[in-house]
């Protein structure tokens, strides 16, 4: 099982040093959210950092997915906003952060992208922000789909697809296309999700391309350390293994960069613990990693 961090817990550290400090402890990969403080998807010279992160990456063995959570990436006054729900001329900007999420993975050989739907706004009903998020999809794919690169579309509480079965519907409609996959994060499944953690796990197993992973409690949306929650980890991980997924396991908690590198050593120890039994698959550099593909 190979284990990645997301760097939107490492929001104290620069890229660099984020990237060698997980290299250091022993993960396999980072989570890399693209935001203003790192890799930002609108900083001048993009190109020029893109490729110096491929370097690092390939430089410290490690994989990478990319994750589009910016909190205010977009606006610098509205948290998420806008959204793929949004009415098009609003969902545009959106798009074009995640088109641009798309050919940054390809640049840096990426596992997977991910993304989620947003809120539902209050101006937009349930119907129309359905036919929204399928057109706003569409898009992503069209980028995805040429440039080779594997979505993850994660169900988010409090967001219009929220759940597995949401997002089973999400992929039914827009045509269950082989490079729309799903992030799953362990944590929702124990806050939200009506069967037990690895029963999710397994049902979602078939579209899994991504997974984040931290405890959680029933009924709170809130990302906690490993042991602060009520989620029992080795039965879900042993689930996970069954399902043959391949990808990262990538600790997500947001809100603790103010000791970021001891949670993350601690964190990663609990997993290697929690984990089944059975060897470890190596972490490969990608064979594009680095090369700009245009």
């Amino acid at each position: 099982m190979r284990f990645g961090y997301g760097t939107n817990g490492f929001t104290n550290h620069r890229l660099d040093e984020a990237l060698a400090v997980l290299a250091d402890l022993g993960y396999d990969g980072v989570a890399l959210t693209l935001d203003a403080g790192h890799l930002d998807p609108y900083a001048p010279g993009l190109a020029h950092h893109v490729d110096h992160v491929a370097k690092r990456l390939g430089e410290l063995g490690l994989a990478v997915v990319i994750e589009t959570g910016g909190r205010y990436v977009l606006d610098p006054y509205r948290k998420h906003h806008p959204t793929l729900l949004h009415p098009p001329e609003a969902a545009a900007r959106r798009i074009d952060l995640l088109r641009r999420a798309v050919r940054v993975g390809a640049d840096l050989g990426a596992e997977a992208v991910s993304f989620w739907s947003g809120v539902l706004p209050p101006e937009v009903g349930e119907e129309r922000a359905w036919d929204n998020l399928l057109a706003g999809v569409a898009a992503v794919l069209q980028e995805a789909e040429e440039r080779e690169v594997t979505l993850g579309f994660e169900p988010e509480p409090g967001m219009l697809v929220d759940t597995i079965a949401a997002f089973e519907r999400l992929h039914a409609l827009a045509g269950a296309p082989p490079r729309l996959g799903m992030t799953l994060d362990i944590g929702h499944c124990r806050a939200l999700e009506p069967e037990p953690v690895p029963d999710c796990v397994r049902r979602a197993g078939p579209h899994l391309v991504n997974i984040q992973i931290e405890d959680m409690r029933r009924g709170v949306h809130e990302h906690l350390e490993f042991g602060d929650g009520e989620i029992d980890f080795p039965p879900v991980l042993e689930a996970l293994e069954q399902t043959g997924y391949r990808g990262l396991v990538s600790v997500e908690l947001p809100r603790h960069s103010h000791a970021a590198p001891m949670i993350a050593e601690r964190s990663l120890r609990f997993l290697r613990e929690a984990a089944p039994a059975t060897p470890s698959i190596p972490s490969r550099a990608h064979p594009t990693r680095g090369v700009r593909q245009r």
